[in-house]
């Protein structure tokens, strides 16, 4: 607006410029015409001054306007200005409330935590005190106790060590007997932890079949003549074989029974040359049984020399080869442990070759992997660190005795060939038709599997499948969810590991069906 102003004054300023020019010409040219010029000089003047002041009116009006819209665009401006303002400070008075609450609450958690940290200090001054007193007691009771008993610490403990460990060797061998005699006495719920460790030192319903021999007789007059007069050649053949002979209602046979498999057969074979000679007296019973005894351990070391040059192993002590040949007697679940070991020591071999350990040590530790099993009837003791200890004392190296005492983990595996009698064993005794069980304790296991699935609420039916590996789950799907089920098999599961005991794993399947039905009529 200033701008216009001022062009219309320098236009006007020009216009009096030229009207003075063009006067001063006519008054020079003409004064006669002064008169005339300066009447039509005053009307051009006027008719200037006129248009200039219609131009004036017109920027006056156009500035008045245009101040107008500026003062209204001031407002409208402002007035967002001034809105957005209070905007802004009424979302910031917000965040300045937050704030001022959050320090608030972070000013009420560090007064709290600083409140327990003050009460954990004096906690613990107090138990440094309590333990700073209380090691000052037992310094003096120690003084004390040194001046009454006339004795240092260390003689005190070395004795009181040797009094406890006299005591725990007493207790513990107490207890094993009563182990022992609660195992035979409730053979129902203690005969498989039995079978696991040495089947050969029970007797059960289960295992019949590896306790006991049956001797075919001719003809049931047999019987008498075994059993002698009074009773005679009967005691005479228990007192010389250990074996009991169980002479029943069974047709033309006889029964011996006893938990040394070597005794069986020695038996077996002395009553099977008496019947054969007809003579039976006691003198002639302990002149057979001597025989048998005889033809029994040359038996058993020629089948052990067999197996280790089966195995590849030279060099055993004699008396290993014997243990080792007593093994042919001696099954666990129907598997024969001679065959076991030599099959356990060949698998050995090729696995060790394979991953570049020790094939000897390896070799040899899984021949004689359960040549404590041969003697464990005899000595106390799991078979592994039975058979360790007689393979040192027979000379075996460290590595073998370490991997024999360790395949059951009686003592933990340090050495590769240890890990690798564990792997033989295992897959030499777990293979399909290494071992079997009898059909009884096989039904048995398989009806107990069952009864603890069908004792959860919702199971509708259960069966016991892959010889007792799996048990599967029929629900109610209207009992028993989606989620449900999944519980349900985690409770099954563990309620199989603490109730029944079983080898290797057994898979948990839960089957829930929903069926929809309709009838097209």
């Amino acid at each position: 607006m200033p701008e216009i102003v001022t062009w219309l004054v320098a236009l006007l300023a020009v216009v009096f410029a030229m009207i003075a020019v063009a006067a001063i010409v006519a008054w020079n040219h003409s004064k006669a015409a002064v008169g005339e010029a300066q009447k039509l000089a005053d009307e051009k003047a006027k008719t200037a001054e006129e248009r200039a002041q219609v131009a004036l009116r017109e920027v006056e009006a156009q500035r008045k306007e245009m101040i107008l819209q500026a003062k209204d665009q001031s407002h409208q401006i402002r007035a967002e200005v001034e809105t957005e303002y209070r905007e802004r400070r009424t979302e910031v008075q917000r965040q300045e409330r937050r704030l001022q609450q959050k320090e608030e609450t972070l000013d009420r958690k560090i007064e709290t935590t600083e409140k327990r940290e003050k009460t954990l200090h004096e906690k613990e001054r107090e138990l440094e005190a309590q333990e700073a007193r209380i090691s000052d007691m037992q310094e003096v009771r120690r003084k004390e106790l040194e001046r009454v008993a006339g004795m240092s610490a260390e003689q005190a403990k070395s004795a009181l060590l040797q009094d406890i460990e006299d005591e725990v060797r007493i207790d513990a061998n107490r207890r094993y007997r009563d182990i022992e005699a609660e195992v035979k006495e409730d053979a129902d719920t203690r005969i498989r932890k039995v079978l696991a460790i040495a089947a050969s030192r029970a007797a059960s319903e289960f295992v019949p079949e590896i306790t006991v021999s049956i001797v075919p007789l001719p003809n049931e007059e047999m019987k008498g003549r075994i059993i002698g007069r009074e009773g005679r050649n009967i005691r005479a053949i228990e007192q010389a074989t250990g074996v009991d002979l169980i002479i029943d209602e069974t047709p033309e046979a006889i029964t011996l029974s006893a938990f040394d498999p070597v005794r069986r057969e020695v038996a077996r074979r002395a009553i099977t040359k008496l019947i054969a000679d007809g003579r039976i007296h006691p003198a002639r019973v302990e002149e057979v049984v001597a025989k048998a005894k005889t033809e029994v351990e040359t038996q058993m070391r020629e089948e052990g020399e067999k197996a280790a040059y089966a195995a590849n192993v030279q060099g055993l002590h004699p008396d290993l080869i014997k243990l080792l040949g007593r093994l042919m007697y001696r099954t666990s679940y129907g598997q024969n442990q001679l065959n076991h070991v030599v099959e356990a020591a060949r698998i050995a071999s090729a696995i060790a070759a394979e991953i570049g350990a020790d094939v000897n040590v390896a070799r040899t530790a899984t021949l004689l992997h359960d040549i404590g099993k041969a003697v464990d009837h005899e000595v106390e003791g799991p078979h592994a660190l039975i058979g360790a200890e007689l393979a040192k004392r027979l000379g075996r190296s460290a590595k073998i005795v370490h991997a024999i005492a360790a395949h059951h983990n009686e003592e933990e595996p340090e050495t590769v060939e240890a890990w690798i009698v564990q792997a033989a064993d295992a897959l030499s005794g777990g293979r399909p038709g290494a071992r079997r069980d009898s059909v009884e304790h096989y039904v048995k296991r398989l009806e107990a599997l069952e009864a603890v699935a069908n004792s959860f609420e919702g199971v509708e039916k259960s069966f016991a499948i892959q010889a007792g590996r799996e048990v599967r789950m029929l629900v109610k799907p209207e009992a028993v969810d989606d989620l449900g089920a999944m519980r349900l098999a985690r409770d099954v599961a563990k309620k199989i590991e603490e109730s029944l005991e079983y080898p290797g794993q057994i898979k948990v399947t839960v089957v829930r069906e929903t069926r929809a039905i309709e009838y097209a009529k």
